[in-house]
């Protein structure tokens, strides 16, 4: 038998009732605190919890890996639980949640506020008995419009030929090498040091977070996408399903009352708001901002729709309705987004 949470602490005082309960959580992800999303996402979170909770709920915060392993262990850490809560990219653990990579599939999302709803939605329609059977989900969202950082100026795609540039996903990666680059995958954490190393010539990443990995810094060329970008990254924020299901009723609703699908979709919003000041830091930098238009990004698509086709007869070799999940993110996307 699975054992509850080792790091959970259920306190139950003397002659107290069960709504007295008083319960501590351990929430463990890759990134510093003072990062964007722990920061800003969150930290913000917790205390919402702690709110609704009157106090009730405590969750620990530990950022940066401190309770050991890698960004690819969050996953199992909370299936097995070694900790509460995870927050983590779902391509970190590639194929493990397949049905999320049609998000991430390649000029999909232009909004993350949009995009974040319809995962969501998406997710409780067609995920948690599936890809995230062994997690109680809390939050799911995406960042905003993904950019291509790099040591070169890139106005085409066959500026990307022979590059090797860092992807978040295994689409993303396939996106790449169907542009002729060599695809690198790698967490977050690790690209400055790939890039200052020229173990890489550019990383794919959305402009919030480059701006604290000193990303404007190492490389001076930017390439971002009008309308629907070249890719976006999924976040999950999950929970053991044991911890969620040994709460009393009324904490189970006071975490439900500050996560889900309005959380999801603000989660996305803010975190595509700091696309504005992290772009700003690269433009007075003086490094070169290459914005493609929507019309020319329907070359670029157009020269990625294998990956996409690809991806669908996978997901039927596994027994999945990829274009049905297609379709259906689409119509999720446009739908938030009118």
């Amino acid at each position: 038998m699975k054992r509850i949470i080792a790091a959970t602490v259920l306190t139950l005082g003397l002659g107290l009732p069960a709504t007295a309960q008083e319960v501590t959580l351990r929430l463990h992800q890759f990134l510093p605190e003072n990062s964007f999303v722990p920061a800003q996402i969150l930290t913000p979170w917790i205390a919402a919890v702690q709110e609704a909770s009157d106090g009730r709920i405590a969750i620990e915060h530990y950022p940066s890996m401190q309770l050991g392993g890698k960004p690819g262990d969050l996953v199992d850490q909370a299936v097995d639980g070694v900790v509460d809560i995870i927050w983590t990219l779902p391509g970190y653990t590639p194929g493990r949640f397949p049905r999320t990579e049609v998000f991430e599939l390649p000029f999909m999302v232009a909004d993350a506020e949009a995009g974040s709803a319809a995962f969501w939605d998406l997710a409780q329609a067609e995920m948690v008995d599936t890809d995230f059977a062994d997690l109680h989900l809390l939050g799911t969202w995406m960042h905003g419009p993904g950019v291509i950082h790099s040591n070169k100026a890139i106005h085409s795609p066959s500026d990307i030929a022979g590059l090797k540039l860092r992807g978040p996903s295994r689409v993303t990666t396939k996106a790449l090498e169907a542009l002729g680059a060599t695809a690198v995958g790698m967490p977050v954490p690790a690209v400055p040091e790939a890039l200052s190393k020229g173990t890489i010539d550019g990383a794919l990443l959305p402009w919030e977070v480059s701006a604290s990995l000193k990303v404007g810094e190492l490389v001076h060329n930017h390439t971002e996408f009008a309308g629907p970008s070249i890719y976006t990254a999924t976040f999950i924020l999950a929970m053991n399903k044991d911890a969620y299901a040994a709460l009393p009723d009324d904490l189970k609703a006071a975490i439900d009352s500050v996560s889900g699908r309005d959380f999801s979709a603000h989660a996305g919003k803010v975190q595509q708001a700091e696309d504005i000041p992290s772009r700003a830091f690269a433009a007075g930098l003086g490094n070169a901002i290459v914005r493609i238009p929507e019309a020319e990004t329907a070359v670029w698509a157009e020269a990625t729709a294998p990956v996409v086709a690809d991806w669908v007869a996978e997901m039927g070799a596994q027994g999945i309705d990829g274009q049905a999940l297609l379709d259906a993110a689409r119509a999720g996307i446009a739908a938030q987004a009118q």
